[in-house]
C-alpha cells in the first residue's frame, strides 16, 4: 500500500468517512548554493519525490485536529487560542499561528498525516510539513494559495513558534517546486527561475547514516563569521562582494573569515553558473561545479565530515556520476549526485558497497525525480 492510500485509508478508518481533500508538499534536495541563503545569495534546490501527505476534511468550528501515521500524539488545538504543545504538532500550530498572525481567518479542519521524508537527513521534512498544512488551511478557509507568501508564513512558523532558525529556501522549494526541474532561488528577492535537469540525468540522493551533532554552534559561528566579512567589505551581505573586489581587499581579514567569505563569494558564482549549464543540458559542467561546490564546503567553509567526504568519493569513483557534493548545513547528513539515469540501480549500489567497506555504515540512497511543490491531488488517483 502506498503512503498516499495508507494516509486515505488510516483516515476513513477514523473518521468513517471519505477525505474531503488530499495534499502532498514534497521534500526538497539542494543541488548547488550551501551556506549562501543567509548571505542574500543564490540556492538551486529541487522538489524530490518524498513527501507529506495529509487526508483532511473541513469542520464547521474553529478547531483542528490531525493524527500521525508515525506519532502517537495528535496535533489537537482551537484556533481561539493556539498554544505550545510538543513535537510533530508544534509544526501544524505554528503554521496556523503564523497565518492568523498574517490576518487570515481559520476554520478548522480534521485529518491525517504520513510522509516519507527522512527526518534528520537535511531534506527538509519539517517544511514539507509546514507547506501540506498551509496547503490545508488555505483549501479549507477559502484561502489564495500563494506559494512564495505561504513559504514566508512557513519560514517565520518554524523561526518564532518552533524556534528554529532557518533561511527561506526550505519552504520556497516545497511550496513552489516544478517537475522536471530544479528553482533557481535569489535569498533577497525570493524571485525564482524554474531550471531543467540536464536530459538523461538523476538526481541520488546519499544520506551518510550519520547525524549532525555540531551544526548548531557551528552554524550559528559560521553566520557570525560571514557577518563579520560583510561588515570589512562595508556591505550588507556577502552576496554584495564580487570576485574581483574580494581577490583585491580580502588580506585584510583574518585567514578563517578570509575563507569563510571566498566560499560564500566563489558558491554565488557557482550556482548562477550551475543555472546556466543546466538550461544548456550541460551535465558535465554542473558535476564540475558540484565537485568544485564541496572542496570548498570541506576546506574553506569547514562544514563537511569525515563520512561526507567518503561518500561523496565513492559516488565521484562511478563512471556514471557526474559530480557530487555535500548537501545542507554539514557534519552529518547527506550528500548529492547527478548520475546518468539508465545507471542510477547500479550506481546506488556501488556506492553503498564502497562506502560500507570505508565506513562500516550501510548509507541510504534515493534515487530521486523533481516533482511540483504542494499540490492537492485527487484522493482517487495516484501521486506522479
Amino acid at each position: 500500500m502506498s503512503l498516499q492510500e495508507r494516509v486515505i485509508h488510516e483516515f476513513e478508518s477514523r473518521f468513517d468517512d471519505s477525505p474531503a481533500l488530499l495534499v502532498r508538499a514534497p521534500g526538497r534536495v539542494n543541488l548547488i548554493g550551501e551556506h549562501t541563503d543567509y548571505n542574500d545569495g543564490f540556492v538551486l534546490p529541487m522538489a524530490i519525490d518524498r513527501a507529506v501527505w495529509i487526508a483532511a476534511r473541513p469542520r464547521r468550528d474553529r478547531w483542528v485536529t490531525c493524527h500521525s501515521l508515525d506519532f502517537d500524539r495528535p496535533a489537537d488545538f482551537s484556533l481561539e487560542q493556539i498554544e505550545h504543545g510538543a513535537g510533530w504538532g508544534e509544526y501544524v500550530r505554528g503554521v496556523a499561528w503564523g497565518l492568523q498572525e498574517a490576518g487570515y481567518r481559520l476554520l478548522g479542519w480534521e485529518g491525517v498525516v504520513g510522509g516519507n521524508v527522512p527526518v534528520g537527513a537535511g531534506l527538509s521534512s519539517s517544511a514539507a510539513l509546514e507547506m501540506a498544512t498551509a496547503r490545508v488551511f488555505a483549501a479549507t478557509s477559502d484561502l489564495p494559495w500563494q506559494p512564495l507568501a505561504m513559504a514566508r508564513i512557513g519560514q517565520r512558523a518554524e523561526n518564532e513558534w518552533v524556534g528554529v532558525s532557518c533561511g527561506i529556501m526550505d519552504q520556497t522549494i516545497s511550496a513552489a517546486g516544478v517537475t522536471g526541474h530544479a528553482l533557481l532561488i535569489d535569498c533577497r528577492s525570493l524571485e525564482t527561475q524554474a531550471v531543467p535537469l540536464p536530459s538523461e540525468t538523476v538526481v541520488v540522493v546519499l544520506d551518510t547514516s550519520t547525524r549532525r551533532g555540531l551544526v548548531d554552534s557551528a552554524y550559528n559561528q559560521r553566520r557570525r563569521e560571514c557577518e563579520a566579512a560583510a561588515r570589512f567589505f562595508g556591505v550588507p551581505a556577502l552576496r554584495d562582494v564580487s570576485m574581483a573586489r574580494f581577490q583585491s581587499q580580502a588580506d585584510g581579514l583574518d585567514e578563517t573569515t578570509r575563507r569563510r567569505a571566498r566560499h560564500v563569494v566563489t558558491e554565488n558564482l557557482r550556482t548562477l553558473e550551475a543555472a546556466h549549464a543546466m538550461r544548456q543540458g550541460d551535465a558535465v559542467r554542473l558535476g564540475q561545479l558540484m565537485d568544485e561546490s564541496h572542496t570548498s564546503l570541506r576546506d574553506d567553509f569547514e562544514v563537511s565530515s569525515d563520512a561526507l567526504d567518503s561518500i561523496v568519493l565513492c559516488a565521484r569513483q562511478q563512471p556514471a556520476c557526474y559530480g557530487a557534493r555535500m548537501t545542507g548545513a554539514g557534519f552529518g547528513g547527506c550528500a548529492v549526485a547527478l548520475v546518468h539515469t539508465a545507471a542510477a540501480p547500479a550506481f546506488a549500489k556501488a556506492v553503498t558497497d564502497c562506502y560500507g567497506k570505508q565506513t562500516g555504515l550501510t548509507p541510504r540512497v534515493y534515487i530521486c525525480t523533481a516533482t511540483d511543490g504542494a499540490e492537492i491531488v485527487p484522493p482517487s488517483l495516484p501521486s506522479h
